[in-house]
């Protein structure tokens, strides 16, 4: 991985849940599954052997990819920013567009992001046009819909 990969405390905290989820719950019942079906004779036709194992295939790779994105995660506090008058990880951001349509962003980790939500990731094209301004700035940036010019209209960070 050739950048950090940052995220929030709340982010990492669901990155870890659902790791245990799948290794502690989810995994232990699917192997007493599969062995419950492996010993009632021909797996060939066995259905509850083959999905399970179809299954345990799908968790193992969900599970290696938690552990590497946890291993490279660094949590960052956006609640602890230094200079809270400046859009940086974890900012809340106000910004309205040429046409003055309003929209509330929150910049976040790669893997908690949610568009829908207002959750944008960081390295999002969008969110790297609003790194490190202050309200009252204009920041351009390229959309697959077209080069759009945003002014930032307010700034907000967690309290902690």
């Amino acid at each position: 991985m050739d950048r950090p990969n940052y995220i929030t405390p709340a982010g990492y905290a669901t990155l870890r849940a659902e790791y245990d989820d799948l290794f502690g719950k989810e995994r232990l019942a699917l192997l007493d599954t599969i062995a419950w079906a492996a010993g009632n004779g021909d797996r060939s036709e066995n259905g509850d052997y083959i999905y399970g194992r179809k299954r345990l295939r799908e968790i193992d790779r969900r599970l290696g990819w938690l552990s590497r994105r946890m291993k490279a995660a660094k949590v960052v506090d956006p609640a602890r920013a230094p200079d809270r008058d400046r859009v940086f990880f974890g900012a809340t951001v106000t910004i309205a567009d040429e046409d003055d349509n309003h929209r509330t962003l929150t910049l976040v980790g790669d893997d908690e992001a949610d568009a829908g939500a207002g959750r944008i990731g960081w390295n999002a094209p969008l969110s790297r046009a609003l790194r490190g301004a202050a309200i009252g700035d204009l920041r351009r940036v390229s959309l697959p819909a077209g080069e759009r010019e945003y002014e930032v209209m307010a700034i907000a960070y967690p309290n902690g």
